[in-house]
């Protein structure tokens, strides 16, 4: 007995190092510099080839296109780093944003309807997290099933048809400003900073990267870890909802198969920005250079006339690119 605690007095001493998450953290910047370095460079090139893309009706519209999914990365990087994922966020996305709309068709206030929208995206969540958790499902498995099953209640609620018509006050999160910003823009960045912050300085968040670099030893060091997956599960899918709320805003309509393709995009921008497919890496202002980084290709290729068809086919390269990066980078660091 008293061997066992001693070495969980070792494995959380090891956790809390400061040496260690400063080395971590180190590395994390190096990684979100380099992101920074290609945003320029692409930045660049698009200045010479399509001279538009300084325009400020542009610039904002590639602000503003970023937001949903900038606000689901936060989510997703936790659940990332504790090993995880999630393809569930892209429906919940639109079951948010339905649900919404039906709260204020149905009389109810902002703030009440915004309060009763993140609980049932914070429920999709919950049932995720137990699932994986408590039952041992795949993550794959379980949020594919519960992609399916969100895409189908969305359906249901709206039979197939978009929802618009709404108040002044609920149109403001989507399409108001504040002075130049985009209200939008800056809900996503305050939620980023926040997120990123915590992520960086709190001690039982720093948890979820030892949960995703070594779970059995989480476990041997008296981590909860099952709680904390499930409530990482809970908080992104609260989130892809706070983004479907913000979708319809900005939209002006529902529409039941809003967020179609939002989690390979999240994915593979948390990726880019340092992400592991194995867990225990990863930062959120990396996840939004990711984001940010694939915002302003696409918009790149818009600009230059290039079929949206190819479109689908640079994203998918993106993401094979970013997933390869990834393993090589784990290869290299296991050598």
């Amino acid at each position: 007995m008293s061997n066992n605690r001693s070495t969980d007095n070792k494995l959380t001493t090891n956790l809390m190092n400061p040496l260690r998450i400063s080395t971590l953290g180190r590395l994390f910047a190096l990684r979100e510099l380099a992101i920074i370095l290609v945003i320029i460079v692409v930045s660049l090139f698009l200045v010479f080839t399509a001279p538009s893309f300084l325009n400020t009706s542009n610039l904002s519209a590639v602000a503003i296109g970023l937001v949903t999914d900038g606000v689901i990365a936060i989510g997703m990087t936790m659940v990332l780093i504790t090993g995880g994922f999630d393809l569930s966020v892209g429906s919940s996305l639109a079951l948010g944003g339905m649900v919404m709309a039906n709260l204020l068709h149905s009389g109810i206030a902002l703030v009440p309807a915004i309060l009763i929208t993140l609980l049932v995206s914070a429920v999709i969540g919950l049932i995720n997290g137990l699932i994986i958790s408590k039952l041992g499902i795949n993550p794959l498995i379980t949020t594919l099933g519960m992609m399916g099953i969100t895409s189908g209640v969305t359906l249901v609620i709206s039979g197939g048809y978009p929802l618009s018509n709404f108040p002044e006050n609920f149109l403001f999160i989507g399409q108001g400003y504040f002075g130049i910003v985009p209200v939008s823009v800056l809900l996503m960045l305050i939620l980023v900073l926040i997120a990123d912050i915590l992520l960086r300085r709190a001690q039982w968040l720093r948890l979820l990267y030892y949960i995703g670099g070594n779970e059995r030893a989480a476990l041997l060091s008296g981590i909860r870890v099952d709680r904390i997956r499930i409530m990482v599960y809970v908080f992104c899918a609260a989130l892809a909802g706070f983004a479907g709320i913000i979708a319809t805003s900005r939209l002006g309509s529902a529409f039941p198969l809003a967020g179609k393709g939002a989690e390979l995009r999240v994915i593979s921008a948390c990726v880019i920005g340092g992400c592991s497919l194995k867990g225990g890496e990863g930062t959120i202002m990396g996840a939004l250079l990711g984001v940010l980084l694939m915002a302003i290709i696409n918009d790149g290729l818009v600009l230059l006339n290039v079929s949206i068809y190819w479109q689908s086919i640079i994203s998918g390269v993106i993401l094979i690119g970013a997933v390869t990066f990834d393993m090589l980078n784990q290869k290299r660091s296991q050598a």
